[in-house]
């Protein structure tokens, strides 16, 4: 059977936005393993994260990355956002010259206090849990 060119395309495309996830996480943990982590905290802008929350929902990152920034895969894989490791520096590139499918978001759009508010909410949010800490899951 034969995969057509629109398919082999979105996988190509769901390839490659996986890698770019890999790479820029992989960039992330080292600059934090490096020792940079500390430092590039004290250059994050102080945040909001009540008003990143309705940012990040107004602006439609929820559609990919899931309300609660639990990621998701509606046009490839879109990455866990939830309590973020990235430090803010690499967040912001990725706001403003995103890998594959993301749209960009300039400043003429989304202002640097904006980021930093949707930054606050993302570091704010748990992040993913041990699911055996729920009693109903266990078999």
């Amino acid at each position: 059977m034969k995969m057509s060119t629109r398919a082999a395309a979105a996988g190509l495309r769901r390839k490659a936005h996986a890698l770019a996830v890999v790479a820029l996480g992989t960039v992330a943990w080292g600059t934090i393993a490096l020792g940079a982590g500390p430092a590039l905290a004290q250059d994050t802008p102080q945040g909001d994260a009540a008003k990143g929350r309705s940012l990040y929902l107004a602006s439609g990152c929820f559609e990919c990355h899931g309300r609660a920034g639990q990621g998701g895969a509606f046009n490839g894989i879109a990455p866990v956002l939830a309590a973020t490791p990235l430090p803010y520096v690499a967040f912001k590139g990725q706001m403003r010259d995103p890998a594959v499918d993301m749209p960009a978001y300039s400043s003429q759009v989304m202002s640097e206090q904006d980021l930093a508010d949707i930054y606050a909410f993302l570091r704010a949010l748990p992040g993913r849990q041990d699911p055996n800490q729920y009693p109903q899951l266990k078999p």
